[in-house]
């Protein structure tokens, strides 16, 4: 399906750099000119040194999958007629040890809820077949070794 590609941008400016104590903030910048602070995550690397409003490299990882993810249901929902009002997603992540010793995201959790209107609304089941669907196509999920799980909720 072709190239995708992002452009990471990080400059010490006046900083010491050789003691460690440089920030880690950073740009993500895109091909269709969006434009993304980055940084490592305060949980790693403490603040100064990381700046805790911008997105974390784990944080981007567990949005791509949920966004890759829904834009597959969307899509799913789509093509049998089913009209999505709204979706919303509390996706998480957890970093941990793996079976290797080494710190990664080793599960990441969905918990997608959306919203339909119209004549013909999804049964629990048709919602669930969707999001495994979803799963199933997503090309996040289908490269990478993290498991997966999707918890469909209701919306509130």
């Amino acid at each position: 399906m072709g190239m995708h590609s992002a452009h990471i941008r990080w400059e010490r400016g006046d900083q010491p750099f050789i003691d460690s104590r440089y920030s880690r903030a950073h740009r993500w910048l895109f091909d269709g000119g969006a434009e993304v602070p980055g940084s490592s995550s305060p949980d790693v690397v403490p603040p100064p040194m990381s700046d805790a409003g911008a997105v974390d490299p784990e944080e981007a990882f567990v949005a791509s999958i949920s966004s890759c993810h829904m834009l597959w249901f969307l899509a799913l929902a789509a093509a049998r007629k089913y009209r999505v009002d709204r979706y919303d997603d509390a996706a998480e992540g957890v970093m941990e040890k793996d079976a290797a010793g080494r710190m990664a995201i080793t599960r990441v959790t969905l918990r997608p809820a959306a919203a339909f209107s119209g004549d013909k609304l999804p049964s629990r089941e048709d919602i669930e077949r969707l999001h495994h669907q979803a799963h199933e196509r997503c090309f996040i999920a289908n490269s990478v070794k993290t498991a997966i799980a999707c918890e469909p909720r209701q919306v509130p």
